[in-house]
């Protein structure tokens, strides 16, 4: 068989081809890149709201005020921040305040938040990640307290 003059053999299509193989695996990786990195910056997020909660708790005088201003605090934050919890606790370990003037006392504070995935990630995504951390800020030693 002769060939005509300016046609080429068998390459046609090829590109198509490869591109439809290596685009949807390019595509999954990219869109799992976006998803680990809105699981990072929202863990942040938590863990700004627990520091916050802290340091609003390590300023009260009472264990009882330390506790409803941490609660309000990590609200707040995780408010300010975005983060829709489909539940949260916030546990506060404010034994620090009882230690004697002079001495250090520290009071810690845990932020749990159950989040949807469809929120954090992908609209449509099923699912819940609990994201936790915990923060704990330092009493002054020197400052009057109360029991």
């Amino acid at each position: 068989m002769r060939r005509l003059a300016g046609t080429r053999g068998g390459d046609e299509g090829s590109v198509a081809i490869e591109a439809a193989i290596v685009i949807p695996p390019l595509i999954m990786f990219v869109c799992l890149a976006l998803a680990g990195g809105r699981l990072v910056t929202s863990g942040a997020k938590i863990d700004a709201a627990a520091e916050d909660a802290a340091r609003e708790a390590s300023i009260h005088r009472t264990a009882a005020s330390a506790q409803a201003a941490a609660q309000a605090a990590a609200a707040e934050s995780l408010d300010d921040q975005g983060i829709a919890c489909a539940s949260s606790n916030v546990a506060i370990d404010t034994s620090g305040l009882t230690v004697p003037v002079g001495q250090v006392g520290t009071v810690t504070v845990t932020v749990n938040c159950t989040v949807s995935l469809a929120d954090l990630l992908l609209p449509g995504v099923p699912g819940t990640k609990t994201l936790k951390s915990t923060a704990t800020s330092v009493v002054d030693a020197f400052r009057g307290r109360s029991s």
